[in-house]
């Protein structure tokens, strides 16, 4: 059973839910500042991740390569466009939150949209939910999920909730495929498919907080490739510098 998988959309449902409700009441300094602390625990989560790695050279090749290929296919945009169309529908509906401009609102709900839905822990954590049944890291993530769902839903409203349909279905779809995937992977490309994904918290991370708007909708393609890589790395690469 995908108990994880169902914890965590709960989360950012209940969370959304939460942060729009209670918003009102929540001054701007105090949101602002405590999104700051969620970007740190975001870069405290993507430290980690990357520590354990010790192909290093797999890693970077696999985050400016996986970029390349997303800004060439420009992933970002249509993410963007996703959440756009998010909007639009979600406020066929409900009333979302105002006091922030079009390109703010974009801007934030295109980080949230890749915070919940294409961290590495957790499409790391759906493949270890569908192949051992293990949900920890899954509900690790839940709840910090809940809080930053909570924080950000004060300022986007109920749009915050409806992420949850797409991370459902994205980790639905891995928790089904893991016992095909996983049995492919070895050790190595687990630790450098999560220090990827390290990576692509530590951007979020610096986005949370708005020093630098990484394109973190565009760096997703470099998890998909990293385990690929390891392998190349690990089979071929090493024996010929061994020699």
């Amino acid at each position: 059973m995908p108990t994880g998988i169902i914890i965590n959309a709960l989360s950012v449902v209940f969370g959304g839910i939460f942060g729009t409700l209670g918003g009102r009441y929540l001054s701007e300094d105090f949101k602002d500042q405590l999104n700051m602390i969620f970007g740190a625990a975001s870069m405290t989560m993507a430290i980690i991740a990357i520590a354990p790695t010790k192909d290093m050279p797999v890693v970077i090749f696999a985050v400016i390569i996986g970029t390349a290929i997303g800004l060439v296919l420009h992933l970002g945009e249509w993410i963007n466009r996703a959440g756009q169309a998010m909007q639009h529908f979600i406020r066929r509906f409900i009333n979302v939150q105002a006091g922030m401009s079009e390109t703010d609102f974009n801007a934030t709900l295109l980080t949230i949209i890749v915070l919940f839905t294409a961290s590495g822990t957790g499409i790391y954590g759906s493949l270890v939910n569908g192949m051992t049944g293990d949900p920890t890291i899954l509900i690790s993530k839940s709840i910090l999920d809940f809080f930053t769902a909570a924080i950000f839903a004060a300022n986007l409203g109920y749009v915050v909730s409806l992420i949850a349909v797409p991370q459902f279905i994205i980790f639905m779809v891995l928790y089904v495929f893991a016992q095909y995937i996983y049995p492919l992977t070895t050790p190595a490309m687990i630790i450098d498919f999560k220090a990827v994904g390290g990576i692509l918290m530590l951007a979020t991370g610096f986005r949370m907080i708005k020093v630098k708007m990484f394109p973190t909708g565009d760096m997703i393609p470099a998890m998909i490739i990293s385990m690929p890589l390891t392998w190349l790395w690990v089979s071929v690469i090493q024996p010929l510098i061994a020699h």
